[in-house]
């Protein structure tokens, strides 16, 4: 039997099609963002260092836009758990804790894989820059799993509040983010301390996450969703013309002020744009999906959700450090990105780094199932490998 028509078959007919849907376009998001804005430069020495196109190519960072779909995630996210703790037969600290294994094994599983990697690259010669650029690249996806952690585990607070306030539940978080955002950029920011940017760093992202919660608990229906789609849309303008926040979602080098982190108004207003859209298209993504060819792909990744966050770097970095160790410069792998030729052709390597990836998650999707067969030992030293990373990634060793 074809893999299509099995997946088919064992298809349940309760499953929401489209909410997968919507969680692997979010997933596919991440990798062709990083593998866009992840360029490298060359040094005297043959290393590798982070650079970015938008850079250079400020121009382009309206297609930042589509491709920050981190409020879709938090948004599905919160739909997937109110299901799922409603069905749970068992306490919410049982609940909390299946979900909590589930986020920290892949993570956990990578991180000590590239402690490992760290010293045998070292021992074969690869130049310690090389080895801080590639750990820097790693380990950024995984902030995420942290706050997810986070918000995952405010869900029963999430659906009371859903249930006492409907949609306005996510307001005061909204709220929050722009008064925070008020005193860093309005007329006290030279009074504020540096560190006011992360209040935002819950609100921010509970916000997506809180109107999931909301619209799995069946109080965010077509009105609302108009209402976020609409709003969002003239707040999300109004920033950028008005109040002159930077255009790119994701963080440029030299920039002063970034969006994503911690996360700005801005963020919260594509959101809920994205999660206005996301919503009132449900019923056709769902038509889409159930045509067996479309729905087996979304389903094969969202079986390797984490997976494709906790690797992705791993598959580019596969490509550009023996690029760099034996080819030298290498047009959209390994030199500056500062023309549209290297957006060009790091298009053209993008297959690549999906093909590494793919061949990377036949080994590396292990990590997402229970740890059955790993001894207390083997726990203990995959957590003692992943912090040692951790350490080294993040400069304090």
């Amino acid at each position: 039997m074809k893999l299509i028509d099995r997946i088919e078959q064992q298809t349940p007919a309760h499953r929401d099609r489209a909410i997968d849907g919507l969680r692997a376009l979010a997933l596919l998001a991440v990798p062709t963002g990083h593998w866009l804005v992840g360029g490298f430069t060359l040094d005297g020495e043959g290393a590798l260092h982070n650079a970015s196109p938008l850079s250079a190519l400020g121009f382009l960072a309206p297609a930042s836009w589509g491709l920050q779909m981190l409020g879709i995630f938090f948004l599905v996210g919160g739909y997937a758990s109110v299901l799922s703790y409603r069905r749970y037969p068992g306490s919410t600290s049982a609940w909390l804790k299946g979900r909590i294994a589930r986020l920290g094994r892949p993570v956990l599983g990578v991180t000590a894989v590239w402690a490992v990697l760290i010293a045998v690259l070292s021992a074969l010669g690869v130049p310690g820059d090389t080895l801080r650029t590639g750990s820097t690249l790693v380990i950024q996806p995984l902030w995420f799993v942290g706050v997810y952690t986070v918000v995952t585990a405010l869900t029963p607070y999430c659906v009371r509040a859903a249930r006492l306030m409907g949609t306005w539940a996510a307001a005061p978080l909204l709220g929050s983010v722009a008064v925070v955002d008020f005193l860093r950029y309005g007329p006290y920011a030279d009074v504020m301390p540096s560190w006011l940017g992360l209040l935002n760093l819950l609100p921010g992202w509970l916000f997506a996450y809180q109107l999931g919660v909301c619209w799995g608990e069946k109080r965010l229906g077509r009105r609302e969703a108009w209402t976020l789609l609409a709003g969002g849309a003239v707040l999300f303008a109004t920033l950028l013309i008005v109040f002159h926040y930077p255009a790119s979602m994701v963080g440029v080098p030299g920039e002063a002020r970034a969006n994503s982190h911690p996360p700005s108004l801005l963020v919260l207003a594509l959101a809920a744009a994205q999660s206005g859209a996301a919503i009132l298209l449900r019923d056709r993504l769902g038509r889409l999906l159930s045509r067996p060819a479309v729905w087996a792909p979304v389903v094969m990744i969202n079986l390797s959700a984490m997976t494709i966050l906790c690797w992705h770097q791993t598959a580019m970095l596969a490509a550009a450090v023996p690029a760099s160790l034996t080819l030298g410069a290498v047009p959209g792998l390994t030199t500056a990105p500062e023309t549209i030729g290297w957006i060009v052709a790091r298009l053209a390597w993008m297959p690549l780094f999906a093909g590494l990836l793919l061949l990377i998650a036949r080994y590396a999707r292990g990590f997402e199932s229970p740890w059955t067969k790993a001894t207390k030992a083997r726990r203990a030293a995959a957590g003692l490998l992943a912090t040692g990373f951790a350490a080294f990634a993040l400069g304090l060793a």
